[in-house]
């Protein structure tokens, strides 16, 4: 089994990427639309609700992204296999993908039912602990659920069938929200307002529907067929495993670095009351949306310069990743400059709060300033896990985002720069971000180009 060449002209290579990309971004966008609505509907309970929320999802996403991070080393490795024509390599890849998401689960679950360290870290109000607490149990039985189906995700976007994830994130998000409001707000017949934890438990609820709908599909889909996923099981086996766990703990570690660069902010800011939290949630849920384009655009660069290397066509995968570069920043910066435009009817939409939503509206700047460059960094990035390369950009990633953004950031906040600045707030921590984001967009570029004229020059000599 092999595949097309790379088309030769750009814009006809620009629509291969946004046709691979359309239905990821709306699946992220439909799952993204899950945490918004969980912000709006625990923001409309109570402040701090919303406040738990923020804080026991911001502790979620960030144990998620990483073990997700992981898993998704089996889409370049199927990416890779799909190129070179190695059909039959490609469904035991993805069977050890799922044995490790099962024994990834393990540890996963028993952090988020024991937080004490990173709440007593944290320094919130008894009563936002106690909420998070409960919301962090709940939410945690999910976990299996969400890795399985995680590495069905990548294995299905590395052979570009991306309809399907679509389907099934819209489907899960029309659960979702009615449920979750009808639980927090204790609209279903015998069980009590729930408050923030409602949004929990309807979280764990659509992650097995979702789960469940992912393996359906696997089994009566004909175009799985040929792979004998869920006929022809292959034990755990130590080889294709160290593969997986080699490229994807540092995906899965740059993964964890760059989200809890934004989402540790909300433990960091908890000193600072629940409006602070609150209103840099709200930022920060704006800022993932917008982030929903560019990681769809970068899937679908990783798939075809994947594919492409695999094939070793150093020159296609040359080409896709410029043109997912140039076609990335080009809509980010546009979604962007609208986003500022309607900066205070968004923050209105979110809460009621004046004084949550005048800091809210004071941070969109910061979050405008960066979307350019943070397409830069993604789109290279994932550029490079197309190439199998993933140590050199953890390393990246944690000087730019933990050193200069959540380090700098911290430092900003609370100590600002002697005479020059005064401490800067939660503000601080969008400045270092934005700083950060310029940091890894140059590293990034550089790093792309130097490995993309490695394989040109190998591929030329043989």
């Amino acid at each position: 089994m092999t595949v097309a060449p790379l088309p030769k002209d750009a814009a006809l290579l620009a629509l291969r990427i946004l046709s691979l990309a359309w239905p990821v971004l709306i699946a992220q966008l439909s799952s993204m639309a899950q945490m918004v609505s969980d912000t709006l509907i625990a923001g409309r309970y109570g402040t701090a609700d919303l406040a738990a929320v923020a804080v026991g999802s911001g502790i979620y996403i960030s144990v998620v992204m990483l073990m997700v991070g992981i898993l998704q080393a089996v889409a370049p490795i199927v990416a890779h296999h799909v190129g070179s024509g190695r059909r039959h390599e490609i469904g035991p890849s993805v069977q050890q993908g799922f044995w490790l998401a099962l024994g990834l689960a393990i540890p996963a679950m028993a952090f988020l039912q024991h937080p004490d360290w990173l709440l007593r870290l944290s320094e919130v109000s008894p009563e936002v602990e106690n909420g998070t607490r409960r919301y962090l149990y709940v939410i945690s039985w999910g976990m299996p659920a969400v890795l399985l189906y995680r590495t069905f995700y990548a294995f299905t976007n590395a052979l570009g069938h991306t309809r399907v994830l679509m389907v099934i994130s819209l489907g899960t998000t029309a659960v979702h929200i009615p449920l979750s409001w009808a639980l927090v707000n204790g609209h279903l017949p015998g069980i009590p307002a729930l408050g923030g934890v409602g949004c929990a438990v309807s979280t764990v609820t659509i992650v097995w529907i979702a789960l469940l709908c992912g393996a359906l599909h696997l089994a009566r889909a004909p175009v799985y067929a040929p792979y004998q996923l869920l006929s022809h099981w292959v034990r755990p086996r130590l080889k294709p495993l160290v593969e997986i766990l080699r490229l994807g703990l540092p995906m899965g570690f740059s993964s964890f670095v760059e989200i809890t660069a934004f989402t540790l902010i909300a433990l960091l800011v908890a000193r600072l009351g629940a409006s602070v939290v609150a209103s840099h949630r709200i930022v920060g849920n704006l800022s993932a949306l917008i982030y929903m384009l560019p990681l769809a655009l970068a899937i679908a660069t990783l798939v075809l310069v994947g594919q492409s290397v695999g094939a070793r066509d150093g020159a296609g995968a040359r080409r896709a990743a410029r043109v997912g570069l140039v076609v990335a920043t080009t809509l980010t910066t546009l979604v962007s400059l609208i986003v500022w435009f309607v900066r205070e009817p968004l923050m209105a939409a979110y809460t009621v709060d004046p004084e949550v939503g005048g800091l809210g509206v004071s941070l969109m700047l910061y979050l405008c300033l960066y979307q350019f460059f943070d397409a830069i960094q993604t789109v290279s990035a994932h550029a490079l896990r197309g190439y199998k390369v993933t140590l050199g950009p953890m390393l990246v990633h944690t000087l730019c985002f933990w050193g200069i953004g959540l380090g700098g950031g911290y430092g900003l906040a609370y100590q600002g720069l002697g005479d020059w600045l005064p401490p800067q707030g939660v503000a601080g921590f969008w400045q270092a971000s934005v700083l950060s984001t310029i940091a890894a967009a140059i590293l990034f570029a550089a790093y792309l180009r130097l490995v993309t004229r490695q394989l040109l020059d190998e591929t030329v000599i043989k």
